[in-house]
């Protein structure tokens, strides 16, 4: 099972098919009880869809449903089912398959075209979706991506150090240990936990621990995100973690106490707490922004003028309605870009791909409904001072 990275987005994002026969499934799933078990029903329901669309672009059925096989085996892989998320996105191409169990409930709905279709997966990315929980313990480390609506666990085997006696060695840990702080040096208290026996671990030690997680997040898993990070931990171990961490979105407050008591909901409950107004008033500093740099040239409304900008890396700030598409091509030689009313052959969403290309490019991109969209269209944008201009304008 692949973590949806935004290193992930970029493979997803830039992968193109000549022929038109890039798949992309979203459904919502059940993470428990007995209607888990409609979950592979339901992927079969929306594999009978893509098939139906390919065999509009491959030239014989069979050919349809060989290529959608590798989907088609996921059905009856009970490993697969285990840990579902609150939705479920499939990603299939001539050499490409991905798929992510995630924190998000997506509506039903399968696309066939040249491109992966990315725009369910916007809230994911946006500047008020994703956030992550790290629970600390000298037991386990947990780490949890979260969006307002939903929480998945992610599967840290082989990453980092699932305990303090697996990252130092369990004979230098003890048994049962127990804090209290030290006799104090140099004006500081020392930390020091005790176990059964003459084993001690010291601050030192619980250093070593955290170092090895940082490493294996900030290289494997968090790397060029900059959503929210929020610790949940007794709160001692806190400010050790910080001192190493290198992560430059570590949340100022934490969660207190020993979140191996916790259920997964409610440390999502309490991180959503803390990082909600964070969330409230960025969004709002940037619907700022736009409205102060209106009539400068440095925004847009225009659909025309914001495409190449986003693909070329010029977007800031994007603002996008969701629910709302609007189909046509853009060509990267010319810089043309063409709307259609109704989507024709081979045709893309554009609105997703502006997004698409702000989020590659490290912008921000806000979902936000139309009537609170700057200028009352279903987007807008922020474009660096020193964007790539196009032709056309406001």
């Amino acid at each position: 099972m692949n973590i949806l990275t935004r290193a992930e987005l970029k493979i997803l994002v830039e992968k193109q098919s000549g022929r038109c026969d890039s798949v992309s499934i979203f459904m919502p799933t059940y993470k428990t009880g007995p209607e888990i078990k409609q979950n592979p029903a339901r992927l079969k329901n929306l594999l009978v869809k893509a098939e139906e669309q390919l065999e509009a672009i491959l030239p014989r059925a069979v050919e349809a449903r060989r290529f959608l096989s590798p989907i088609e085996k996921l059905q009856s892989d009970t490993l697969f089912w285990q840990h579902p998320g609150n939705g479920l996105a499939i990603f299939l191409s001539q050499d490409v398959l991905r798929y992510y169990f995630l924190p998000l409930s997506f509506e039903e709905s399968v696309v066939v075209s040249h491109r992966f279709h990315i725009k369910p997966l916007l809230p994911l990315f946006s500047g008020d979706g994703t956030f992550y929980v790290l629970a600390l313990s000298q037991n386990e480390v947990k780490l949890l991506r979260c969006t307002h609506y939903g929480v998945k666990g992610i599967d840290l085997a082989g990453i980092i150090p699932g305990s303090l006696a697996e990252a130092i060695g369990p004979e230098k840990t003890g048994r049962n240990l127990q804090y209290h702080t030290g006799a104090p040096g140099k004006g500081k208290e020392s930390v020091v936990f005790h176990g059964q026996g003459p084993e001690k671990v010291d601050e030192n030690n619980i250093t070593r621990y955290f170092q090895q997680i940082n490493k294996g997040l900030s290289q494997e898993i968090l790397t060029g995100e900059n959503a929210p990070l929020v610790l949940a931990g007794v709160n001692y171990l806190h400010p050790i973690y910080k001192k190493v961490n290198k992560y430059p979105h570590l949340f100022d407050k934490g969660i207190d106490g020993n979140p191996e008591g916790l259920s997964l909901d409610e440390l999502h409950r309490r991180a959503w707490d803390l990082v909600q107004p964070y969330f409230a008033r960025t969004k709002a500093e940037a619907l700022n922004e736009y409205r102060t740099l209106v009539g400068t040239g440095h925004t847009s409304s225009n659909i025309e003028e914001i495409v190449p900008n986003a693909y070329r890396g010029g977007v800031k700030l994007l603002f996008v309605a969701p629910g709302i598409r609007k189909w046509g091509t853009f060509d990267p030689d010319s810089i043309t870009v063409k709307l259609h009313e109704k989507a024709e052959s081979c045709d893309e969403d554009l609105m997703d791909f502006a997004a698409a290309y702000t989020l590659i490019h490290r912008g921000m991109v806000y979902i936000v409904k139309p009537e609170d969209i700057p200028d009352g269209l279903p987007i807008a944008a922020v474009f660096h001072h020193e964007r790539h201009h196009s032709e056309g304008g406001e």
